[in-house]
């Protein structure tokens, strides 16, 4: 170790954060000094300690304790992505760019290390850390998990997703406008067909984009397509209800099997929530018929839903004594 000044140090290196906060890290050099020292290569670039580096510049340090290393350029870019894995203030996308680079170049320079393509995390046994393995010959997977503290199978998503998204599916990914579930679905089909749904696929769950891949897979993507364009879209606060009344119907149907009652202080608030809810859903029942009923042609039958206020009124009082009365109630 040695000394250098700071004005010397060249911080060219892509993969330095000299933007962050730094302010406890300049209270904790303040306290106890610096514990780890910059990291140089022989042309004074700054290979690891960006943000050490920029809270002694802003302390006015004029000479900073340096480390100079003697590396290749390989070695050089897989300790600064090193560095920021371990410190892991990346942002999602920024990891899974730093995971795909540094396994390149890990397997590299140790060819002898398992591959990742030969990385098989089918079994509880496979997804744990092979530190009793000669380190030359532990996959970069591995190694990760260990200094990171991610899940082997984390990592390997995270790198699927850099190496097998198509450059749409990266963009939206970076804007936010896709998440790594929805990824993890797109990626099962070639780039070039991702490219080709990777916006139709915006704002749908998980769930929903596995649907479609699996109808590309099977149907082609032009036909998925056209499907996906004439198929009228369910607002979101249609979605949302559509799952509150699973869940709804779910557990009233385990009270109602078991026949389950309670004398909790909680069960009038309850009923009310209940009472309300059936309002709400007979006014519901009342808009779709209606809309039901002017998209018909001429002639067909349909049976409309038409309530007078004191008809509503009148459903409503029923509905509350039904709750207050179960045992009489004609439900």
């Amino acid at each position: 170790m040695q000394l250098i000044d700071i004005s010397l140090i060249k911080t060219d290196n892509k993969y330095l954060r000299l933007d962050s906060n730094v302010d406890k890290l300049k209270k904790s050099i303040e306290t106890v000094g610096i514990i780890n020292p910059l990291i140089l290569n022989e042309n004074n670039e700054l290979i690891a300690g960006g943000r050490r580096y920029t809270a002694l510049k802003e302390l006015g340090y004029t000479e900073v304790p340096c480390r100079l290393l003697n590396k290749n350029d390989q070695e050089q870019e897989l300790i600064s992505i090193d560095e920021n894995l371990v410190r892991r203030d990346l942002t999602k996308v920024e990891l899974e760019q730093a995971l795909k680079r540094g396994r390149d170049l890990y397997e590299e320079l140790y060819p002898e290390a398992t591959k990742f393509s030969e990385e098989d995390l089918s079994t509880p046994a496979a997804n744990e850390i092979q530190s009793e393995m000669p380190n030359e010959k532990r996959s970069f997977i591995d190694i990760t998990a260990e200094k990171t503290g991610l899940s082997k199978k984390v990592i390997k998503s995270a790198i699927d997703r850099e190496e097998k998204s198509s450059q749409t599916v990266k963009d939206l990914r970076t804007h936010g406008e896709l998440n790594a579930s929805q990824i993890n679905e797109i990626i099962k089909l070639p780039k070039e067909e991702q490219e080709e749904i990777a916006e139709l696929v915006k704002g749908k769950s998980a769930k929903e984009v596995r649907a479609i891949v699996k109808k590309v897979t099977q149907e082609g993507v032009e036909n998925t397509i056209e499907e996906i364009q004439n198929k009228a879209e369910l607002p979101s606060e249609y979605k949302s209800l559509k799952t509150l009344l699973q869940r709804s119907n779910k557990v009233l149907g385990k009270i109602l099997l078991e026949e389950m009652m309670t004398e909790s202080e909680e069960l009038p608030e309850i009923l009310e929530l209940i009472t309300s809810l059936r309002i709400s859903l007979d006014q519901f029942l009342t808009l779709t018929a209606s809309s039901e009923r002017s998209t018909q042609t001429p002639g067909s039958q349909n049976s409309e839903i038409n309530m007078t206020d004191e008809e509503y009124q009148r459903l409503a009082n029923e509905a509350a004594e039904s709750l207050q009365n179960p045992d009489t109630a004609n439900l």
